[in-house]
């Protein structure tokens, strides 16, 4: 299992500048299989949050998702509270996407809280025994 760290950065002038170079290396990393795409993704979606009333940075990740048959761990419960001025809210952009099959997700509030406007989230994503054997063992990072 490969597991991809996400964190798009929420600025309209990056997004339009490096989504097709990265687009195109997460669908490297994909189509090899055995991955799931976990982090903050900055995207709202009604596929993943049934309450988004406006659609933001999402096209790109849907098309992710879409070319590489991707499953969406999310619930739609929100992982993210913010407060703004007078303003609160809370979002569906921490993103769990995998191409097996997620087993598991929930959001461990009350007694994993971190300080952090974000929830932490933990999930799981079954693999194939034939799968985990075609993987070499990494030991050690440099």
């Amino acid at each position: 299992m490969r597991i991809v760290n996400v964190y798009n950065q929420n600025d309209a002038q990056s997004v339009v500048r490096e989504r097709p170079a990265r687009k195109l290396n997460l669908q490297r990393v994909i189509r090899q299989g055995g991955t799931a795409l976990a982090g903050e993704f900055n995207a709202h979606s009604k596929r993943w949050d049934p309450r988004c009333q406006v659609q933001r940075n999402a096209a790109v990740w849907e098309g992710v998702i879409d070319e590489n048959g991707l499953e969406i761990g999310n619930d739609g419960r929100p992982s993210h509270h913010w407060t703004s001025e007078d303003q609160e809210g809370k979002s569906v952009i921490d993103l769990i996407l995998a191409n097996g099959p997620i087993v598991k997700w929930t959001i461990l509030a009350d007694d994993h809280t971190t300080g952090s406007d974000h929830e932490v989230i933990e999930w799981e994503v079954g693999v194939h025994r034939q799968e985990e054997a075609d993987h070499e063992k990494v030991v050690g990072w440099n």
